[in-house]
């Protein structure tokens, strides 16, 4: 562990961090010398990036860096990784979230991967719709021969991203998608139903109205050519749902974007449709789109007493200084493609969204499948939204309306000009989370203890920070810490995910839904016990109670995955 000091940061001030945290912190975010050993602390990490970020600013530059820097020693926001670990670099690229578009030609196609590459090698992750190209058995013009169909594509992604790290610290990310009337969905749906095929990609079905409604109804539905619109066949859609429904039971894959909905509330429609999303899903964007995310830990914001409140104007402080922060780390951000400049600094998108949302429930006495939790998160996500919307306005006025404000779904709604064409988003948070010791994004607690399987093949054994803070509150101690003792030790408030139904996760998810602009990532976890109709009846809750997308987990569907609840035999899971 490296032992600088920071020069500006105090005692008082400096971060206090678990120990998985400075474990990641030492793996994957801080700066190395030429024998790649870390030669940074996590307040100089934090300084280095408020410096980068707060260089954007024409006047009282100081005043902001500073600004920025107690935001995130405190560790009430954090902005996406690549932010974290390039910012300060030479032409450090900051973006988490890119769309590449593919064309129906093989030339298209390798562009997009090469475009593709260089995005990975910066750190960020790609979303892709490969709804445009020719099913498979298509006959090839210039060829004469039959095309490969977009699975085949996908696999040679798939390929191409395992051998490329990010920055030398972590494998790329992808979204695939595919139109649900594409002649090639069935193949599609099963893509990774082996358990090994397509390892580095989420995989979506673009799951339109018009699908749905078949889907329920029972009527045929007609798959058809993406580049003439001619039917090429009829199926039923009822049968395709339940197929997708098997898929997403047996490996939590595909899931769903429901795509009419989301191109309703497209900020800029006169610069097209929106097709594909990030990774996880919470960001959906036009092609060569990308999106700079930060996320606000609400637990941080909790004034502790007999009767726990909410600092709602520390919360309003910081949702005016992150989105002052997001709206540098655009022009800060050096692109790895052209292009994603280009239209990127046209709308301006940023996401901010939370996490430690759990925590705060927990830390409130209030379990996260009441109806108490659900009026809550969105009582928080509408200020958020509302406030973060304020603050773009008021840094139109200062430095100008996003260049795509006129014809924009703002000025349709009557929006004073806005910096920025989205600002609220619900990431997973799922490394940032870690670094600022809290829950991830919106969902609940996985498990009081439980293992972290991290990419570079270690076992990170982590008990839950909010869960040994509930304990000592309560004067509690208790030897062997499982999820069983721990619900006889809190109670109710003690909900982790594995107990929390279906519908509860749901409408947890289109409570926040309702008050952000782009999309919500949020994995509804099932129990190992769960069944297909489980799975059937969450896809309809979400598309039926309002949210742009939905993707399942049961637990032990994959041979591997990231978080495991321990045995509760484990000489490990042993807490003072």
């Amino acid at each position: 562990m490296p032992t600088l000091k920071s020069k500006r940061i105090s005692a008082s001030r400096a971060p206090v961090l678990t120990a998985n945290a400075l474990t990641v912190l030492e793996a994957r975010y801080f700066l190395r010398d030429a024998e790649g050993k870390p030669c940074e602390t996590a307040p100089q990490l934090f300084e280095r990036v408020a410096k980068a970020i707060a260089s954007r600013e024409v006047r009282a530059r100081a005043k902001w860096e500073d600004r920025f820097l107690e935001m995130l020693c405190s560790l009430r926001f954090l902005p996406n990784s690549p932010t974290l670990m390039n910012a300060g670099k030479k032409r450090g690229q900051l973006s988490a979230c890119f769309v590449l578009p593919i064309a129906d030609s093989l030339g298209g196609i390798f562009d997009t991967l090469k475009q593709a590459a260089l995005i990975h090698q910066s750190g960020g992750g790609t979303g892709f719709s490969f709804s445009a190209l020719r099913p498979k058995g298509s006959r090839v013009q210039s060829t004469h021969g039959a095309a490969s169909g977009p699975v085949s594509y996908i696999k040679i992604f798939d390929a191409a991203t395992e051998t490329i790290k990010q920055g030398g610290t972590r494998r790329g990310a992808n979204m695939a998608i595919l139109r649900a009337d594409h002649p090639d969905i069935e193949e599609f749906v099963d893509v990774k139903r082996d358990l090994k095929s397509i390892m580095n990609f989420n995989v979506s079905v673009g799951a339109t109205d018009e699908f749905m409604s078949a889907a329920r109804s029972g009527a045929a539905y007609g798959l058809r050519d993406p580049q003439t619109g001619k039917m090429i066949r009829e199926i039923s859609a009822a049968e395709l749902f339940d197929k997708i429904c098997l898929a997403a039971w047996e490996c939590g894959d595909p899931g769903l974007v429901f795509f009419d909905r989301v191109n309703r509330f497209n900020p800029t429609p006169k610069a097209g449709p929106m097709e594909s999303t990030n990774p996880c899903g919470e960001q959906p964007l036009l092609p060569h789109e990308s999106c700079n995310l930060g996320s606000l830990n609400l637990n941080a914001y909790m004034v502790p007493g007999s009767t726990p409140a909410i600092d709602w104007k520390l919360l309003r402080e910081d949702v005016y200084a992150a989105v002052r922060f997001l709206d540098n780390v655009i022009d800060e951000n050096h692109f790895p493609v052209a292009e994603c400049a280009k239209i990127t600094r046209k709308n301006r998108k940023i996401g901010l969204g939370v996490m430690g949302f759990a925590d705060l429930l927990l830390s409130m006495d209030v379990p996260y499948d009441s109806d108490q939790a659900v009026a809550l998160g969105a009582r928080l996500m509408a200020f958020v939204d509302r406030e973060a919307k304020r603050a773009s306005a008021v840094l139109a006025k200062e430095r100008g309306a996003f260049p795509n404000f006129k014809g924009s779904l703002w000025e349709r709604l009557g929006y004073p000009k806005l910096r920025n064409a989205t600002v609220s988003t619900v990431a997973p948070t799922g490394t940032i989370s870690i670094i600022a010791g809290c829950s991830s994004g919106i969902e609940p607690i996985f498990s009081g203890v439980f293992y972290r399987n991290v990419l570079s093949g270690g076992r990170l054994l982590d008990v839950h920070p909010a869960v040994s803070r509930a304990l000592k509150a309560k004067n509690l101690s208790i030897g062997k810490l499982t999820d069983e003792k721990i619900a006889e030790a809190l109670g109710q408030s003690w909900r982790p995910a594995p107990v929390i139904s279906v519908e509860a996760h749901v409408r947890m998810q289109a409570a926040f839904q309702r008050s952000s602009d782009s999309a919500v990532s949020k994995t509804i976890n099932l129990s190992a016990d769960a069944t297909r109709e489980d799975v059937k009846r969450a896809y309809w809750l979400a598309y039926d109670s309002g949210c742009k997308g939905i993707t399942v987990f049961r637990d032990t569907s994959r041979g591997a995955q990231v978080l495991e609840r321990p045995s509760p035999n484990d000489p490990e899971c042993v807490v003072c």
